[in-house]
């Protein structure tokens, strides 16, 4: 089943699009927190994005931009701004596609479905964890916080990987070790100190100082 992130302030019509779209079997998720719609992208895991122009705090412009940073995935623009400089500014901050309002609840159905027929029928799905603001594209092994945009080491990004999955608790050193290096060989302990310093070093390069803790004696965790 497909999942569709909605972000929409109209109620009525995010309710609309919502019911109608579940009809055709996908999941949809209306946007409820216009101040941090990055987190909602990041925690609902979307296949594909219906974005209206005109939001409360930053508009669609704005969130459509910051989704691309962080990932590929389809976003479609919903809007009755439709004359050709909104339809150019949103097609140069990263839109697949823009429907103006009114429109027709069958022909946004067959859009949707010819998105996410073409976005998915031959490739992979775009994953992403956030926390605090912090993005981690799984796929690219890319970071990108604020205005920052980095790759990471393969180490690097599997350190943050699990330690961003289990956001909230704390990571043993032995279990990190066991999930960075899954092997039967022994690996000396100082070899994850080496490469959580590195890691640290890197985060504070883009003002992520105190990012990874470290629980004495235990383990590591997110801050």
């Amino acid at each position: 089943m497909y999942k569709i992130f909605m972000v929409e302030d109209d109620e009525v019509i995010a309710a609309t699009v919502k019911k109608h779209l579940e009809e055709w079997d996908y999941e949809v998720k209306c946007a409820d927190n216009f101040n941090d719609i990055m987190h909602s992208f990041a925690e609902f895991e979307p296949q594909l994005v219906l974005m209206d122009i005109k939001l409360p705090a930053h508009n669609g412009y704005y969130w459509c931009e910051k989704i691309r940073k962080v990932s590929k995935v389809p976003v479609i623009f919903l809007s009755s701004a439709s004359d050709n400089m909104n339809i150019v500014i949103a097609m140069n901050m990263g839109a697949d596609d823009f429907i103006a309002k009114p429109f027709d609840l069958e022909v946004l159905t067959a859009k949707v479905r010819a998105m996410l027929r073409r976005s998915y029928d031959f490739g992979g799905q775009t994953g992403i964890l956030e926390h605090n603001g912090v993005i981690l594209n799984l796929s690219e092994a890319v970071l990108v916080y604020n205005n920052y945009k980095i790759e990471l080491a393969k180490n690097e990004y599997k350190i943050l990987q699990i330690l961003m999955e289990n956001n909230g608790k704390v990571v043993s050193r032995d279990d990190l070790m066991a999930k960075l290096w899954e092997s039967d060989s022994y690996v000396d302990e100082n070899t994850l100190s080496v490469n959580i310093s590195r890691l640290r070093k890197t985060l504070e390069s883009i003002g992520l100082s105190g990012f990874i803790m470290t629980k004495k004696g235990i383990g590591y965790k997110v801050a």
